[in-house]
């Protein structure tokens, strides 16, 4: 994947070249350098955005954990690049006139075409980007996140138009263009098959829809969703998918939700955590509701199978998924540990069920940190509810900090990283 992303940046480096003006000029040199930037900015975005098309092969190829990862990388690379272009546009517009550099910037306006549709596209932009930074990604509802990345499409749009009438490597170069052009396009089809008209072709094969809403703790709920065509359902238990509830106050955004269940007769669940507005409305939807579905993605427990025992470990609304793979491993053979992280014994949703799976051994690990008087994750207090711990591959499901905490009690107590696995379940 690299080796490809670094070989389309170099055909960018190959198509900006021949057209490039690089002189002892400092002028013209930093407009050469502002072209460059620009377009392997502009590049960077079509791959962000392949990232996370949802195109089926390549997500079970690299895991939407790993997409996920890649996309916010890149991301961060495009916005410096994207600064970096106009930095530098406007310190050869300052060197030239002078004025300073917000003169010299509101000048490039009357020197290139497009430039209002290029600002407010690149602010817009900028806007999403500091948006996903992790200390103010935490203050956003889950659907001003996912509003305000639907915006970057507009965006992106804006500022194409702006490279086509104002690039020199596009102006007079019809070659050029047709590449610039394709290029942008192929990456929209994508989008559109993918993102748009694959979920609801699949809606239109499978008629999703609720059969049943059922309280599981005092902040946790399951929903049954029921396929009409049951053979066409893919899904695997410790998979998420995208649902959107074709009801009031749910039409507008796409929840991922992890799959509690492991799927049968076309019926799928998901316990979701009552964290937000829209998962805690999600007790009032009726049955009958028909859901557009995207998914399923991840997979990540299925890929890694390796050792005869299997720890997993649950907080929160990760109890979805491991419920679900507790049975599906215990299926197989596996000797399962299930060990349940809850503040209050109140917030044990599934417990019941998972306690009465077969060859599965369920270890409550129950109460505040300030009441104990200790942290029930540290290394020893992990060692002896799971003697044999360290002969275990650990899969992890629950809030991130609870994860990490996890990940690093268990590489204190030796157990290998490569036998250590936790997933994004999310987009965001």
């Amino acid at each position: 994947m690299t080796l490809l992303v670094i070989a389309g940046g170099l055909a960018v480096v190959g198509l900006w070249w021949p057209t490039a003006v690089i002189t002892a000029s400092p002028s013209a040199l930093a407009i050469a350098v502002a072209e460059l930037v620009g377009m392997i900015g502009s590049y960077l975005v079509c791959i962000q955005v392949l990232l996370i098309a949802r195109i089926p092969w390549f997500e079970r190829m690299v895991g939407l954990d790993r997409l996920v990862a890649w996309h916010r990388v890149v991301g961060t690379s495009t916005l410096f690049l994207v600064l970096a272009h106009v930095s530098f546009m406007t310190l050869s517009q300052w060197i030239t006139v002078g004025g300073g550099p917000v003169g010299a910037y509101l000048g490039l306006f009357h020197i290139y075409p497009d430039m209002l549709t290029a600002t407010v596209g690149t602010a817009i932009m900028l806007g999403a980007g500091l948006l996903s930074a992790n200390v103010l990604r935490r203050l956003m509802s889950y659907e001003l996140w996912y509003w305000t990345h639907v915006t970057t499409y507009l965006a992106i749009f804006l500022t194409f138009l702006h490279q086509i009438s104002a690039g020199p490597v596009f102006v007079g170069h019809p070659l050029n263009r047709l590449i610039w052009m394709a290029m942008y396009f192929g990456t929209a089809a994508c989008v559109v098959v993918w993102r748009a008209l694959t979920p609801l072709v699949r809606f239109a094969k499978h008629r999703f829809e609720v059969v049943a809403i059922v309280p599981e703790s005092r902040r946790m709920t399951s929903v049954w969703i029921r396929s009409k065509r049951p053979e066409l359902l893919r899904a695997r238990a410790g998979q998420f998918m995208l649902f959107r509830f074709l009801a009031w106050g749910h039409l507008l955004t796409a929840h991922p939700y992890s799959i509690s269940n492991v799927p049968a007769d076309g019926l799928i669940r998901i316990t979701v955590a009552d964290l937000g507005d829209h998962s805690g409305a999600l007790r009032n939807v009726r049955p009958g509701t028909k859901v557009v579905v995207e998914g399923p993605f991840g997979g990540f427990f299925g890929r890694r199978r390796r050792a005869a025992s299997i720890l997993l470990v649950a907080g929160g609304a990760g109890i979805g998924p491991i419920r679900g793979l507790a049975e599906q491993f215990a299926r197989m053979g596996r000797s399962v540990v299930v060990v349940y992280r809850a503040s209050h014994t109140d917030d044990l949703a599934l417990y019941h069920e998972v306690a009465a799976l077969p060859r599965v051994h369920l270890v409550p690990l129950v109460g505040r940190r300030a009441e104990l008087g200790y942290d029930p994750l540290e290394p020893g207090r992990l060692a002896r509810a799971v003697p044999d711990i360290a002969h275990r591959e650990t899969f992890i499901c629950g809030p991130d900090a609870m994860i990490e905490r996890v990940r690093g009690s268990l590489i204190d107590l030796g157990v290998p990283a490569r036998r250590i696995h936790s997933e994004e379940l999310s987009f965001a």
